[in-house]
């Protein structure tokens, strides 16, 4: 990691120095690593996909501490970002690029990323919510949130659930987290994130984390039911 690189971690991991393990800059990093991986099947700026992928979550500590949910992180971050990238002599275009990229990454909103980097950004940031690691971080969210380790999706309505408690769109916030779960993320969301993909390589990693990911599933249902 170059000099300006690691300037810029070290930026953002002052500013989620307080959140929890999931959304830390251990987060970014694992998106960084994923961004790399994609990216040597595709030409890109290496430059732009690495800085944005330090900095696509700077702003979500303002996200996390909102009470009202009107707050996006990913508007936060292109904000934060720009002075950090100026200082560090970036230039103007690619601090646009770099900012495109990062409004782009995010699955709730409505900027669809446009370029090879904001592609892969929006596939590298969605695989850290997939298999064994999207597992882990999902039970920390609940421990956080004292939501449901275990949801029966056999008694539970998924399309109404989504009405309910997503705002009528599987991609809508959690209103109530404390209904929430691992099986009814993997439901609503999860199984679903690798057609999202824009990349050949994205699309392979998710079809293979999402098929762990219900391996596990299965079997903790199976112990909870007193079956295996």
């Amino acid at each position: 990691m170059n000099p300006k690189l690691q300037k810029i971690k070290e930026l953002v991991e002052k500013e989620l120095c307080h959140l929890d393990p999931s959304h830390n800059i251990k987060h970014c990093i694992r998106v960084y690593n994923n961004c790399l991986l994609i990216a040597e099947e595709e030409k890109v700026d290496l430059e732009v996909l690495q800085a944005a992928a330090l900095l696509h979550d700077i702003g979500g500590a303002i996200e996390m501490s909102d009470q009202t949910g009107e707050i996006d992180h990913a508007e936060e971050s292109v904000k934060m970002a720009a002075p950090i990238l100026k200082d560090l002599d970036f230039p103007e275009d690619k601090i646009k690029h770099i900012q495109d990229c990062i409004i782009s990454h995010r699955y709730r909103n409505e900027n669809k990323p446009k370029t090879i980097e904001a592609k892969i950004l929006f596939d590298a940031d969605k695989l850290d919510s997939l298999g064994a690691i999207g597992i882990a971080r999902s039970y920390i969210w609940v421990a956080k949130n004292n939501a449901k380790i275990y949801t029966n999706i056999d008694d539970i309505d998924v399309d109404e659930y989504v009405k309910e408690n997503l705002a009528g769109k599987i991609n809508g916030r959690v209103k109530d987290k404390t209904k929430h779960s691992p099986q009814l993320q993997h439901e609503t969301k999860s199984k679903f994130l690798a057609d999202k993909m824009h990349t050949k390589k994205g699309k392979e990693i998710a079809k293979e984390r999402t098929k762990y990911e219900k391996i596990f599933l299965d079997i903790l249902e199976k112990e909870i039911k007193g079956e295996l």
